[in-house]
Parts: C-alpha cells; structure tokens; sequence
C-alpha cells in the first residue's frame, strides 16, 4: 500500500477521534469509586434465589436481620453465605432499633439500645460498612392495594382515607414530635460512638409517608429542616462533619413529599451528597405528590430516575442504589424475581449512561 493511501485511511479514523467526546470510559460496578446495585433481602435465602440473584448480575446486597438478634455467628454466616455467591453485604438492618420502648422513649429501652451497639460492634468486626435504620413509630405506610395500568399490583396511599377510615391512636396516649426527638437524641448518644469504635456508618431513613403526626406519634423526618437538626444532634456527638452519620435517601419518599418537604429530591443530593452524608439510595418512583400517590416500577413516575442517577453521580456519590418496594410481576413470589430483575436492569442502564456523560 502507497504512502498516500495509507495516509488517506488514517484520515477519517483521526476525525472520528478528534469529534469523539472527552469522557472517561464508564466505570465498572466492580469500581469502588460507582455506585453499588444493591438489593434488600432478607438473612436467608434458597439457592435457587441466590443463584438468580448471581445470574443477574447483583454484586451487593442490603440483608435485614430480624429474628436472628444481635449473634455474631448469625451474621457472619450470613455473610459468607453471599460472597459464596459473589456478593457483598454493603448495610445491614437489625430491628432492635423499632422496638416501641425504644423510639417512644420509654422504660426498657436500653437493653435494646444495648443489643443495638452490640450488633454495630459485630458489623464493624465483619467489615460491613452500614447499618441502616428508620425512627417512625406508629407509621401506616398503605391505605391500600391497586392494580397499575400495567397490571401489577402495588402500594396506594390516600390522606384522606388513611385520617378518615384508617388512623387511630396506636399507644396509650398522643407522643409529640419533641418526645420522639428525645428519643431520637438519646438513642444517637448512645449508638453513635459505637459505630465509630466500629467504623459503621448510621443511615437514617425519612418517615414514609411524610405526614407531620400519624397514629398519635409525632414525626420528626418530613422535611428538610429534620434532617439537618439530625445532622446537628449528631455533630454535637461526634464533632463537626460527623462522619458515621448520614441519610437513606429514599427518593420515592421525597417524591411523596413534593413541595412540601423544603428541598427537592435534587437539592437534597446536592447538600448532603455533596457532602458525602448520603450513604444509600432507595430508588423509588411515585405518581404524584401527597396527598395521593401510588408506587411505580422505575420507569413509570412523575420523577425522572435518569436525572436522579445523574445527579448522584454529579457528586460522585459512591454508595448503594437499590429498587424500593419492588412490584411483583406475573408469577412473582418470595423476593419477586422477574419484578427484581426488572429493577436491577432498569437501574444499571441509568448508571452506565450516567457515567458515561459525568464522566
């Protein structure tokens, strides 16, 4: 071949490069600079669950203690029991934290405060890096079940059939939001420096739906300005920047909220993931604001989810995003499988196109 033709070869080759954008190539979920897909998921599985949760794909799972108590054995097995299977538990939920006495501030507490801490130690002993929680005693988090346009059946919330024909008193008398913020305060003085001993990173999760009182129970996470006094409580805890305390964001519960809750969805991601305070996502979509919404599948709400992503991304948020509340789909059981795969797909697609225009 001449040296002119070789020449006239290279040329459209250099143009395409040259008009090709500067990006990074997408990074791999293998990365620990991407974010995490993650599934919630109870301790125990079957293995055909885990083998098809491996067939997808899933590299990192958020596991939910609930009857195993506080047992180191019970948690370790459980987790060697995922890697088998190439996963990873990224959080863990342990339910000592919803105990009533607990969050009602109530005599008793502290044996579960203990159990609490213990189960912290054993997450930091076994290099788990979060321990996920809620403080919503009281809640209704469903006024009923409809079937979507698409044909699965999912969750519906209405305001006024939950104070209508729905809501009652749950304890023995009305709790007012600043006796659970006591609670709140003394449950973080306590566990907080254990997390810290342990390394674990504590991630607060807002009240679903954000109603200011439900049942009787004042709610403290609703709004913007409840997060930040969290903020405040635990920096005075552990010094400023209060690196082991941090957000659940549930996107799907800020998108219940709407305009009522201070800052939008991203606004949020840009104050406390520009901060690193946000350590898992629940990606979740609705079909409206409060006062009536019902769940979707991802694709389906009022929000966008790809500039959810992007906007994660934007902050080089490096955590866990994991579907909320997963719909069943024809033939569904158990951990909703064909629903699950759905979500995982759905949700990896975003996040590679993310990257790919974050760079």
């Amino acid at each position: 071949m001449s040296a002119r033709r070789r020449d006239f070869l290279k040329l459209p080759m250099a143009a395409a490069a040259a008009a090709a954008p500067l990006t990074a190539a997408p990074i791999g979920e293998h990365n620990p600079a991407n974010a995490k897909l993650v599934r919630r998921l109870p301790a125990e599985l079957s293995d055909d669950d885990m083998l098809f949760l491996k067939q997808i794909g899933l590299r990192w799972a958020r596991v939910n203690f609930r009857s195993a108590g506080a047992d180191y054995d019970v948690v370790a097995r459980a987790q060697q029991r995922y890697e088998s299977y190439g996963m990873r538990i990224h959080s863990a939920v342990y339910s000592a934290y919803r105990e009533i006495d607990l969050q009602l501030g109530r005599p008793g507490r502290d044996k579960h405060i203990e159990s609490y801490r213990t189960f912290l130690r054993h997450c930091g002993k076994l290099g788990i890096p979060v321990a996920s929680y809620d403080f919503h005693p009281a809640n209704t988090y469903t006024t009923s079940k409809v079937t979507a346009e698409r044909g699965y059946e999912t969750r519906e919330f209405r305001v006024d059939d939950f104070r209508n024909k729905v809501e009652k008193q749950r304890y023995d008398r009305v709790y007012p939001v600043e006796e659970i913020w006591a609670a709140y305060e003394y449950f973080m003085k306590a566990t907080l420096p254990a997390a810290r001993e342990a390394g674990v990173r504590m991630a607060l999760h807002p009240d679903d739906p954000p109603l200011a009182m439900m049942n009787g129970v004042g709610k403290m996470f609703v709004r913007y300005e409840g997060y930040k006094r969290a903020e405040e409580i635990a920096e005075a805890i552990e010094g400023p920047g209060s690196p082991h305390w941090g957000l659940t964001f549930c996107v799907g519960t800020w998108s219940e909220g709407g305009d009522r809750m201070g800052k939008d969805v991203f606004s949020m991601i840009e104050d406390f993931g520009g901060r690193a305070k946000i350590f898992e996502v629940h990606f979740r979509a609705v079909t409206s604001p409060l006062p009536n919404f019902q769940e979707t599948l991802p694709d389906e709400g009022y929000l966008d989810l790809y500039r959810v992503m992007k906007a994660l991304r934007k902050v080089r948020f490096s955590g866990a995003v994991m579907p909320d509340h997963v719909p069943a789909l024809a033939g569904d059981s158990g951990i909703n499988r064909a629903g699950t795969a759905y979500c995982i797909a759905y949700m990896r697609a975003l996040l590679e196109r993310a990257n790919q225009e974050v760079g």
